[in-house]
């Protein structure tokens, strides 16, 4: 509190009605005036000082107070590298949902119309996996649906859900010119020598994709550009 202050308090105190001053008025010498307010003044001071003084000092008290603001400052940090954190966790963890999903969708999918496509003789049995792949899907189930032209889920004449096998077999039928028409002449196993697929011998309507052999004399037929 500043000196003006104090005084301004000491005045109001010293000015305030008695009783005794309302029967009688005494008259102060400048001495005495200035003896009252400098007593009054030190009183007003001690009264202040021991506030204070229960607060503690009034560096720490500072210094308190800018820990706390650090404080804050770095729990604000923290919750933020780890929501961070959290976020980064999530898309791990849908990354790794979408990469279980592939494998189930090749599993459940993919091969069986590639294996389809070659049990019927397919003359490119990956290109019909390929042109037939939109109208298959997975159900929240995780069960295989294909699907018409419009868009809707297919069922037999039993309302049993179509199967891959029975789309790609439905769309041969409906696209003969996809189907080889030349009788098969030779044994796969003689297709394969030291050098690779002969052409004059190989026959892709003779692969079973579902033997693991013949799959890998379809691959080696799309290295060599025979299919």
């Amino acid at each position: 509190m500043s000196d003006q202050s104090l005084e301004n308090e000491a005045t109001v105190a010293s000015t305030e009605p008695t009783q005794e001053t309302e029967k009688t008025s005494k008259t102060y010498s400048q001495e005495e005036f200035d003896n009252h307010m400098a007593g009054l003044k030190s009183s007003l001071a001690k009264k202040y000082e021991r506030q204070f003084a229960e607060l503690g000092d009034i560096n720490e008290l500072k210094k308190l107070k800018a820990d706390a603001e650090k404080k804050k400052t770095e729990e604000a940090l923290k919750r933020g590298e780890f929501e961070k954190t959290l976020q980064e966790l999530a898309q791990k963890k849908d990354a790794e949902i979408q990469k279980r999903d592939a494998v189930i969708k090749e599993y459940k999918v993919n091969t069986p119309l590639l294996d389809a496509a070659a049990k019927y003789k397919a003359i490119a049995p990956a290109q019909v996996q390929q042109l037939l792949a939109s109208r298959v899907r997975l159900n929240d189930e995780g069960d295989v649906e294909v699907l018409g032209a419009d868009g809707t889920v297919l069922y037999d004449d039993k309302g049993k859900p179509y199967s891959p096998e029975m789309l790609v077999r439905t769309f041969l039928d409906d696209n003969p010119h996809f189907m080889g028409a030349a009788p098969a002449t030779t044994s796969t196993k003689s297709m394969v020598g030291n050098e690779g697929l002969k052409p004059e011998t190989f026959d892709l309507r003779k692969l079973d994709l579902s033997k693991p052999d013949h799959r890998k004399q379809y691959q080696q037929a799309l290295k060599q550009g025979l299919v």
